[in-house]
């Protein structure tokens, strides 16, 4: 089949395939593309623009995270390792037959957009270094959040003069890098609570610089994992008298931040995505790790702070998060804004039909099944476009992406963050999201 009938999928990470899987079982045309050899994207370790490190393991539980229709196998642990993760992964693209349907090693140079509306991608053989360049229906971009090459890197004064090393937690890979040196951890979001507590084994000192507060969540409550029972409550209380409990909660089984050092959070729980770690506090109460105030300058091995403080190091490692980037679109074609992409349910671009991105999402819990359901409404979205466009429920959803104005937040008010600007709130978002699938099906 020629490619200007069918559809260009980017990524073949959790996004990606799960995309592919809604186009495949839904007779839709389509091509996948892949930078690596093999599916998985970041949990894939081989892959060379993969962050994952040796430690890694989901902080969702994987009752929530995993696909509805492929459930993990028997005998999995709660929270499983990224080498189990990588392993679904495959198993999945082999259960549904997506091997076959996507181009690996694959580079993409540029995305385009033709005269006549269909678009042109444009991309490299990483293994034999031919180009290509094809004309699409349409591009689906599932790269995901959090690539090499995307990462966040601050900048301090006398940073030049460090003679040890500084790291950005995407380099990461093992705790063998922090062996006998005095460790600054810069940030406090779950990469760097995770990587803190892998250094403690190995390190002469470790020490956590903030410039905020945090909340922290344990991962088991009453020998359960934590988010299966928050689920269950969501559900029948509402969400002013659920954040109440969930802070009371907190404190009564992992303690008051505060006591450990932390800054006082100036923002409600799940105002910002908290810390999943039921180790880090636990350090910390233990003389493991200190906490340090915001970076101030830097002078050789002295970091100085700015409450006054002052320490010597070797090592800094920042785990200061990722920028959203499509290095190879042109802004305009998805719609940028300020610091990311203006989309409808942050999917589908409001002025082109067959421009729609996918992950570009963050919610507590809200797993693979929910971008699964979002690559479930854009094959939906698609088919209903293809065959039926001048339906009643397509003309409404037409309407409402053109708007593009659907609150996804429930009033919370999420704080004014890079990573949170396509924040959404979890049961807000998917309900909308199922009512549309429905609607189009």
């Amino acid at each position: 089949m020629e490619t200007k009938k069918m559809y260009a999928v980017i990524g073949a990470g959790p996004c990606g395939i799960a995309m592919v899987r809604c186009l495949k079982k839904n007779n839709i045309p389509f091509r996948g593309f892949e930078y690596h050899e093999d599916v998985g994207g970041i949990w894939n370790q081989e892959n060379p623009l993969s962050t994952m490190y040796d430690s890694a393991h989901l902080i969702s539980s994987k009752t929530m995270t995993q696909y509805d229709e492929f459930p993990f196998p028997a005998g999995t642990p709660d929270f499983p390792s990224q080498k189990l993760l990588r392993q679904y992964f495959k198993d999945f693209a082999k259960n549904f037959n997506l091997y076959e349907d996507i181009r690996f090693n694959s580079a993409i140079q540029k995305v385009t957009r033709n005269e006549d509306g269909s678009m042109k991608v444009a991309y490299k053989d990483t293994k034999t270094g031919e180009e290509f360049s094809e004309d699409y229906k349409g591009v689906i971009f599932a790269t995901g959040l959090f690539n090499k090459g995307n990462e966040t890197i601050p900048t301090w004064e006398g940073m030049d003069t460090f003679p040890g090393t500084i790291m950005h937690s995407s380099e990461y890979r093992s705790n063998d890098v922090f062996a006998g040196k005095r460790v600054l951890i810069v940030g406090c979001g779950n990469s760097a609570a995770d990587i803190s507590v892998d250094a403690v084994h190995r390190a002469d000192k470790v020490h956590m610089s903030v410039r905020r507060g945090y909340y922290f969540v344990p991962k088991y409550i009453l020998g359960k994992p934590m988010d299966t029972l928050n689920g269950a409550v969501k559900k029948i209380l509402p969400e002013v008298i659920k954040n109440k409990i969930d802070k009371r909660i907190l404190k009564a089984f992992a303690g008051d931040p505060v006591k450990f050092g932390f800054p006082k959070p100036k923002y409600d729980i799940y105002e910002s995505h908290p810390v999943i770690n039921s180790l880090i506090l636990h350090h910390i109460g233990h003389g493991d790790i200190e906490i340090m105030g915001d970076i101030d300058r830097i002078d050789g091995n002295t970091v100085y702070f700015k409450d006054g403080e002052s320490e010597e190091y070797d090592l800094i490692l920042t785990a200061t998060g990722y920028h959203i980037k499509f290095k190879y679109i042109d802004k305009e074609l998805i719609n940028w804004n300020k610091n990311c992409p203006d989309l409808h349910l942050n999917i589908f671009h409001p002025k082109y039909d067959n421009i729609q991105v996918l992950g570009l999402i963050e919610a507590t819990g809200i797993g693979w099944q929910g971008r699964y359901d979002q690559a479930d409404l854009v094959a939906e979205y698609i088919k209903k476009k293809d065959n039926n466009p001048e339906s009643p429920a397509f003309k409404k959803f037409e309407a409402e992406r053109q708007a593009n104005n659907v609150d996804l937040t429930n009033g919370m008010k999420y704080l004014k963050l890079d990573r949170m600007a396509y924040y959404v709130h979890k049961e807000t978002y998917m309900e909308k999201v199922k009512e549309e699938i429905a609607s189009l099906m």
